[in-house]
């Protein structure tokens, strides 16, 4: 996979160490935002990787040729996350082509971005968001996570959200989707254990793209968060990224099941 031009490749804030040299990681969602970021994240840590797009087919190219820039290799798969036969034809193509992957990635997440009050809800939504964060997620789980099993090894990582904690009075079905994606974690982890671990990561807001274009982010609502994180500012995606892909390392080896949060302290829990 190439693209015309330089490449320009990422400039992440934390050292780059070769956790994944060697390994396969699959990362969906990885053509535009945070999904991008991991999977070159994941190659500059030694990972080759499998891009999942659905929609970004442009994105998934650019994504694929950094990666390829850093020296590893990429393969690009594509599947609407809501249909088990896709996921399944997804699935069948990755482990061709790598031999057996090592991570798991579970970024792709629906969040209704174009709804800005409960209010707006509709039908339609409720059924895609869900479809895709619980659904979608659970099948990718399902269909990893027995091959992983059969192999004798793996690893999977589920990116969930901080909105588990504080709520989406914007968005709730949102939130229902991403405390779903808890419950899948806690399940198989226990379903799975001690072979393959499943964990779950929460980031907080990020200046994605996608964010940074949203009406209620740029009517005030930056400010807002800003104001209520301890750190007090909003991180580009290449300063959480390492973070989540921590899970999925030899360093969390006696973590499953788990959930953790990297969100500033905007959603500080007690015990």
């Amino acid at each position: 996979m190439t693209e015309e031009g330089n490449v320009a490749l990422a400039n992440f804030p934390q050292p780059a160490y070769p956790r994944f040299e060697g390994k396969w990681v699959m990362v969906t969602g990885a053509g535009t935002g945070f999904g991008a970021t991991l999977a070159e994240r994941a190659a500059a840590e030694g990972a080759n990787v499998i891009v999942h797009y659905n929609s970004s087919a442009e994105g998934a190219k650019r994504t694929a040729a950094r990666i390829e820039a850093r020296g590893r290799r990429a393969h690009i798969v594509r599947a609407d996350l809501k249909s088990w036969e896709q996921i399944k034809a997804a699935a069948e193509e990755a482990w061709e082509v790598s031999g057996g992957l090592d991570v798991l990635v579970n970024n792709v997440g629906d969040i209704a971005t174009d709804q800005m009050s409960w209010r707006d809800i509709r039908e339609e939504v409720i059924d895609r968001v869900l479809a895709v964060d619980i659904k979608g997620t659970m099948l990718m789980i399902h269909e990893h996570g027995e091959r992983m099993l059969a192999r004798g090894k793996g690893s999977i990582v589920n990116i969930a959200s901080t909105v588990v904690v504080r709520g989406s009075p914007r968005a709730p079905q949102y939130a229902a989707g991403k405390y779903g994606v808890i419950g899948l974690t806690k399940s198989y982890a226990a379903a799975f254990a001690p072979t393959v671990r499943v964990n779950a990561f929460g980031p907080g807001f990020m200046e994605t793209e996608s964010t940074l274009t949203r009406e209620d982010w740029l009517n005030g609502r930056r400010e807002r968060v800003m104001n209520q994180t301890p750190m007090k500012r909003v991180p580009p995606p290449e300063e959480l990224a390492a973070a989540a892909l921590w899970l999925a390392t030899s360093e969390a080896s006696h973590m499953t099941g788990n959930f953790i949060m990297c969100d500033g302290g905007y959603s500080m829990i007690g015990a």
